[in-house]
């Protein structure tokens, strides 16, 4: 098999970012190696990188969850790629490189409406979403949604696939200019949190505990506002705590409407838990993105030499959807 010399982004001890080269890995029976077009930045890298959000023991020290590019070569056991496809993967880590490897079964076409370098939006925040609103809220069609962080890469893609699989969708963001956008994305309303309540501006909407799911990567003093607009037997789904992990809450309306709270993370879960997030996926969401009628949002691209102001651009929170990496 070929060898590759491959360029990757270090963490050094200052947590300063540096550029090293090494030789490319091989890729494993049921894995791929791809050349990579382009890598997704999420906020798991940026706490890797503080050392608050250690990789597995099986994966690799190098950031980046997620790439596309094109197929170099392929195991011996893999079917259904071969060198020179183009994809999109999650990673196991080492995305932010020239060359990556992904699982087989961690790997999806590139829409069709869809470059390659946009391709590389998509698979973190497809699984994300796919999990969390659907596989573990069973967000239905004609019921509504509350999507708060409406304008990161999750939350602009949540907004987008949830409209187009039939619910209303709200959401939340910071500044008046992300809100219109996240509207013209397909949300019914979006409330800038820094000038207005969206419990107290739902309500005004008499749309007072009517929320049927929440996806709330805040946290912090939303949680108890999440209780008080969510409908009877509604479901709040948790997957980051960017306003903090502690707050004091009033539990009551939990049991009075009888409502469902869950977390998760994506990197814990097992191959075959991600596998089947990828075929339903494939099953229910790609004909959006391959029409077009779903669309990830890139709002910056960056050299991968450029990592440092990169990751310093995602912590300033002026982004409106994905930041990317291009390491070519």
């Amino acid at each position: 098999m070929t060898e590759f010399t491959r360029r990757f982004v270090q963490i050094e001890a200052d947590s300063f970012l540096s550029l090293r080269e090494d030789r490319a890995p091989l890729p494993g029976a049921e894995e791929l190696l791809i050349e990579v077009r382009a890598a997704g930045i999420n906020r798991g890298d940026l706490l890797q990188r503080k050392g608050l959000y250690p990789p597995p023991p099986d994966a690799s020290p190098i950031m980046g969850l997620e790439v596309s590019g094109t197929v170099l070569a392929c195991g011996e056991a893999v079917s259904g790629w071969e060198p020179g496809d183009t994809v999109c993967a999650l990673t196991h880590g080492g995305g932010y490189a020239s060359h990556a490897i992904a699982p087989q079964e961690q790997c999806l076409p590139v829409p069709r409406a869809c470059s390659l370098e946009e391709a590389a939006a998509l698979p973190e925040a497809l699984l994300t979403v796919w999990h969390n609103v659907f596989q573990r809220a069973g967000l239905k069609r004609g019921e509504r949604i509350l999507i708060h962080g409406g304008a990161s890469g999750i939350g602009t893609l949540a907004v987008a696939i949830c409209r187009a699989l039939g619910a209303e969708v709200y959401s939340t963001a910071g500044t008046d200019e992300k809100c219109r956008r996240i509207e013209a994305l397909g949300a019914t309303r979006a409330f800038n949190y820094r000038q207005e309540d969206f419990a107290d501006a739902l309500e005004a909407m008499d749309l007072a505990n009517s929320m049927h799911v929440i996806l709330d990567m805040v946290g912090g003093d939303f949680i108890q506002k999440n209780l008080r607009v969510a409908a009877p037997e509604g479901r709040i789904a948790n997957i980051a705590y960017l306003r903090g992990f502690t707050t004091e809450v009033n539990f009551a309306p939990m049991l009075i409407k009888r409502l469902t709270m869950t977390g998760s993370t994506l990197r814990a879960q097992s191959r075959q838990q991600k596998a089947r997030m990828i075929s339903e996926i494939l099953e229910h969401v790609y004909e959006h993105l391959d029409s077009g009628a779903v669309k990830p949002v890139v709002d910056r691209c960056f050299a991968l030499d450029e990592v440092n102001e990169a990751q310093a651009y995602m912590e300033s929170g002026a982004h409106m959807g994905k930041i990317l990496l291009l390491p070519g």
